[in-house]
């Protein structure tokens, strides 16, 4: 539409494509849109107000279809979006490598996904490569089990990484490593216990251990690596500063004794060192160009590099970027494991959860989670999104290749008077003719979803969509009768429909947030509609994805021996 618009065509114009973009229109959200184009119609907001509530009304009893064929009158202006680019600093193309190392001690979660992309796209935006390391130096946490999980996630997510390596490998040199540390007076033996080590820390007071010669320290590291001391006896820690401002740097510990047989190393090692040794050595000589971790790390990056110049290692570019929450979503495994232990949730892929395994029950696909998570950048910037930009870039792409097909929610039963009983051709999709029809015999009764039958009324006509339109004639608890009126003909309402003879009766699990605002565990967080949907359901296989029409899109989880059973994707 060409030219100045008037204020009901501006109305008009954004309230068609409020009820596109969210299904359904409401005047609260168009109102700002309108005022933006057309000022004066804050002159008399009643009167734009009422102009508002008559268009959404309207608009509200179109089908989806039918506003999208209105909306192409209009010329919309294409919102776009600041492209977060991943450049690494001092990079050489062609010679980048990057690493996602995770820890094996639970199933990977979108925060996980989050870092995956970032270091393989920032390694592939410079023509470099990613490794894939896993952290597995905590005997008491780690698994196989989690090992196989992260790479089935990152092979689910579309993540490609060049080789694979495992830190608990390589734990020869890191013993090596720590006597030259020793030799170097960098480290020693401490025999304290915890609560003097920490009670020390805190008071910025060395312990008497940090006078033990090169010597001493090498014979007492060897007595921890051979068993011959209990766990908390002793651990070696580095020799910082305990007057420093940081507290990293008061002398942090860097070996520890864990005698609990290693998922890998078995019960080869009794002595195991931490992160904050292990991944600057790990780094610098697997030949990390840029090393990219969550900046809750930042405080330890003065521990890294002093680790990396103590051993003359070369040092990486490390990179900092914000870690990756979801409201209302548990992130940590400390969060989500008792959850799991209490029956509380159904296990590592229970709808409500983050992780991937969940992600993809739930019918997220692993390019919408792509698109998500790079949409944050490199940026340190701390946010807490809910899940709704993950769930349109999934509704998105789920549009344009998802069968469409009829859910009676909450039935109500509709016995027709007239109507010939005939078999219909529906369209598995609005806009793909290529993705076929699917036929559906019709008799005299149908189910019809319960608040379709609440807003008809008396005397009204209504259309069942693709069938014939109709004439209510009485209406009563959980049941409409109406007779039939025409084949063709326009309606305001259009409702979809079920044969009542072939109904299949199904559930929809909806996912909701699985902790409140105070973080506590929401019983009610995973809830359930239940009705009747068409019988070419049955034909559908385990996690196809269809879009209940008016609804929304759903992945088929069971089938159970009374029906089937979806979860509500977006």
């Amino acid at each position: 539409m060409a030219g100045k618009l008037s204020l009901e065509e501006t109305i008009r114009k954004y309230t068609l494509k409020n009820a596109v973009d969210y299904k359904l229109a409401i005047p609260g959200k168009v109102v700002g849109k309108v005022i933006g184009e057309f000022p004066d119609a804050k002159n008399d907001m009643k009167a734009t107000m009422k102009l508002l509530n008559e268009e959404a009304k309207r608009v509200n009893a179109l089908t989806h279809e039918q506003a999208q064929a209105e909306m192409k009158e209009f010329e919309y202006e294409e919102k776009k979006e600041e492209k977060k680019e991943l450049e690494l600093p001092n990079a050489v193309q062609g010679h980048v490598l990057t690493r996602f190392p995770p820890e094996p001690s639970g199933y990977p979660h979108i925060g996980h996904a989050k870092a995956a992309w970032l270091d393989c796209q920032s390694a592939a935006n410079h023509g470099g490569k990613m490794l894939l390391r896993f952290d597995d130096t905590n005997p008491e946490k780690e698994k196989q089990e989690y090992v196989d999980a992260i790479k089935e996630g990152l092979t689910w997510l579309g993540v490609e990484w060049s080789g694979e390596s495992y830190t608990s490998d390589r734990m020869d040199d890191f013993y090596t490593s720590c006597d030259e540390m020793f030799v170097k007076y960098k480290a020693y033996v401490c025999t304290c216990t915890a609560e003097q080590v920490k009670k020390g820390r805190e008071e910025k007071k060395a312990c008497d251990c940090t006078v033990r010669e090169p010597q001493e320290n090498m014979s007492l590291f060897r007595k921890m690596r051979e068993g011959k001391m209990v766990g908390g006896s002793a651990v070696v820690r580095f020799r910082g500063d305990m007057h420093s401002d940081n507290t990293v740097m008061r002398d942090p510990t860097l070996f520890r004794i864990i005698t609990a047989p290693h998922y890998r190393q078995g019960d080869k090692y009794k002595c195991w060192p931490s992160y904050d040794f292990v991944a600057p050595i790990m780094d610098s000589t697997e030949g990390i160009t840029h090393a990219m971790r969550t900046k809750e790390y930042e405080l330890r990056n003065e521990l890294y590099f002093a680790i990396l110049k103590i051993l003359e290692l070369r040092p990486p570019q490390l990179i900092e970027f914000s870690r990756l929450s979801i409201k209302g979503a548990p992130i940590s495994k400390r969060l989500i494991t008792p959850l799991i232990e209490q029956k509380k949730v159904e296990g590592w892929d229970d709808p409500r959860l983050p992780t991937l395994k969940a992600l993809a029950r739930k019918g997220i696909l692993p390019e919408a989670v792509k698109s998500f998570v790079l949409s944050f950048g490199l940026t340190k910037v701390e946010s807490e999104p809910n899940w709704g930009a993950l769930l349109a870039e999934n509704r998105k792409i789920l549009d344009e290749r998802c069968m469409r097909r009829y859910f009676a929610r909450s039935p109500a039963k509709l016995m027709v008077e007239g109507a010939p009983g005939k078999e219909v051709e529906v369209p598995n999709h609005p806009k793909n003719a290529g993705m076929g029809k699917r036929k559906m015999a019709t008799a005299s009764e149908f189910w019809i979803a319960g608040t379709d039958a609440e807003a008809l009324s008396v005397g009204e006509t209504f259309r069942l969509k693709e069938l014939y339109n109709l004439v209510v004639t009485e209406k009563a608890d959980g049941m409409v009768r109406a007779k039939y009126d025409a084949d063709e003909g326009l309606a305001a309402k259009k409702i979809q429909w079920v044969p009542l003879e072939s109904a299949v009766a199904c559930k929809v699990k909806i996912a909701g947030d699985l902790l409140d605002e105070a973080g506590n565990f929401r019983e009610n967080s995973l809830s359930e509609d239940a009705g009747f949907c068409e019988i070419s359901c049955r034909e559908l296989a385990l996690g196809d994805i269809v879009q209940f029409e008016r609804y929304g899109y759903a992945r088929m989880d069971k089938k159970e021996e009374h029906g089937l059973v979806f979860i509500f994707s977006c």
